[in-house]
């Protein structure tokens, strides 16, 4: 019971970040408007439950299915980029290197507020 309502919260939040995209006409997708959404919705809160946190070690065990879809539909339209590699290989370098800056950046600013917090 504790793991379906993680995935309830998890639909709920999905199912409004959808609902932001629809009305507000945004080009994002609903689930990343979603995540933003739980995801301050958490900062403000301050925790993460048992319920959601069950639900997301579920979810993450399976992580490389939910990509996979994605990952086919490149595989089938490759023939469209056939003229344009060079840009989506250094998109793909130059993004993933923002991210991992990015992600270094978070954990040290996560890392020094927790020290912060044990003195």
């Amino acid at each position: 019971m504790t793991m379906l309502r993680g995935f309830l919260v998890l639909v709920l939040f999905f199912i409004l970040g959808e609902s932001m995209r629809m009305l507000l006409a945004l080009p994002v997708s609903g689930g990343v408007l979603g995540m933003v959404v739980i995801t301050f919705t958490l900062m403000v809160k301050g925790s993460v439950s048992d319920d959601l946190a069950s639900a997301s070690q579920g979810l993450i065990s399976v992580l490389v299915l939910l990509i996979m879809p994605g990952v086919v539909g490149v595989f089938f339209t490759a023939d469209q980029f056939s003229g344009q590699w060079l840009a989506v290989a250094a998109a793909l370098l130059v993004g993933t290197f923002l991210s991992v800056l990015t992600t270094l950046l978070l954990m040290k600013l996560v890392t020094a507020r927790g020290e912060q917090h044990r003195e």
